[in-house]
């Protein structure tokens, strides 16, 4: 059976190896010099002014939540617009953190948030914040989205956990809105076994992030603004070490994420496009055979397809073709509202016509570097 994915890492072995060297060779492994060297290169990489590194993807979406109410810029009661059609950890901080979540129906075309239903949606439900998700390296029209948001004066925020890589007019998703975040987890784009990253080219947002990731202590702030905050609350330099100042979390990374990620971050390029030539591959045997539907991506400049959607009316056939011989999964999870998450805390039912289209007639299988010639011959024939 071909697997959702065959290796932890782009280049296993040679990752690995650094990784072992690194753990023998040094005593400190809590967040430090490594860590922060991933910030600057992903940061550098993305064409964003900042990067914080934290333990996951779910914590990433968590802590850019928290941050955003440290400072103000969203309260309590506000309502936040995300993609019916998404993971657990983009709604689960919506809830715990005293946000009323409200989804949005995506496009069956392009599986994502599209601008002709968004504005109806912000002026209707008068959301004060829009947090899209990228599903599956696709993403809808960012640019006209963005638009939309800054003429309502809605927060833009992305999950590009799923789409690290994809562009649209050459400009990488997660560089739309105010901030955005990724995963780093063993399945994705590339890997540093579990880590997530907020991208972001907002000072006062990238601080207090920062600040936030560790307890609310100012300890990995530069010095300019530990000394501004001690001053302000009158705290020395001695009881600054156990000095919090806002809501914090401790969502820290480990200097394993650091030295991974910047080994992975060596191979990005060669395995994304890796990925866009299986998926355009792929595509055109969908194309081809009329009981299944395409994803349009005709908006896109760079497709850094994460996995491989498989969408039919007639799904059971492809579910019952497929099994035994590739391994898949339901679409993200579907209609996120029909979890039973969603009845205990909201209870609050909407109408998601595509997204439950896509529930009922979807599923997906992996897409990645280290599918052989032999892989993807089994596939397409399972597709035609």
């Amino acid at each position: 059976m071909i697997p959702l994915m065959k290796n932890a890492f782009i280049r296993e072995s040679k990752t690995r190896k650094v990784l072992s060297k690194f753990i023998l060779s040094n005593a400190h492994l809590s967040m430090g010099e490594k860590c922060f060297e991933f910030e600057k290169e992903f940061a550098k990489y993305q064409g964003r002014k900042y990067a914080v590194l934290v333990n996951s993807g779910g914590s990433a979406n968590l802590l850019l939540i928290q941050s955003l109410k440290n400072l103000g810029r969203i309260k309590d009661g506000d309502k936040v617009g995300f993609s019916a059609l998404t993971w657990s950890t983009n709604v689960m901080p919506l809830i715990s953190s005293n946000l009323i979540p409200i989804p949005i129906d995506v496009s069956n075309k392009t599986l994502n948030v599209m601008s002709d239903r968004l504005e109806e949606s912000i002026i209707n439900e008068k959301l004060q914040v829009l947090f899209t998700t990228n599903v599956l390296g696709f993403a809808g029209d960012l640019l006209k989205i963005k638009e939309i948001c800054k003429k309502h004066n809605v927060i833009l925020l992305e999950d590009s956990c799923e789409a690290l890589g994809t562009e649209i007019d050459g400009i990488k998703t997660g560089n739309f809105g105010l901030a955005s975040t990724f995963s780093f987890y063993v399945a994705h784009h590339m890997s540093t076994i579990e880590g997530g990253m907020v991208c972001t080219d907002d000072e006062e947002l990238a601080m207090m992030l920062i600040m936030c990731r560790a307890n609310g202590w100012d300890r990995n702030l530069p010095k300019n603004i530990q000394n501004s905050l001690r001053k302000k609350y009158g705290i020395s330099d001695f009881y600054s070490k156990y000095a919090f100042y806002d809501i914090g979390m401790n969502v820290r990374p480990t200097e394993i994420n650091g030295v991974l990620g910047l080994e992975q971050l060596k191979y990005i390029d060669k395995t994304l496009n890796k990925r866009e030539r299986n998926f355009k591959k792929l595509n055109r045997i969908v194309k081809n055979n009329p009981e299944l539907i395409p994803v349009s991506t005709d908006h896109l400049s760079f497709i850094s397809n994460f996995s491989f959607p498989v969408i039919s009316e007639n799904i059971e056939k492809y579910i019952k073709r497929f099994n035994n011989e590739v391994e898949i999964r339901p679409l993200i999870a579907g209609n996120i509202i029909k979890q039973p998450f969603w009845a205990k805390y909201i209870k609050k039912d909407y109408n998601l016509s595509n997204t439950d289209y896509l529930h009922k007639n979807s599923f997906y299988f992996g897409n990645y570097s280290d599918l052989s010639k032999e892989d993807l011959q089994k596939i397409e024939e399972l597709l035609k």
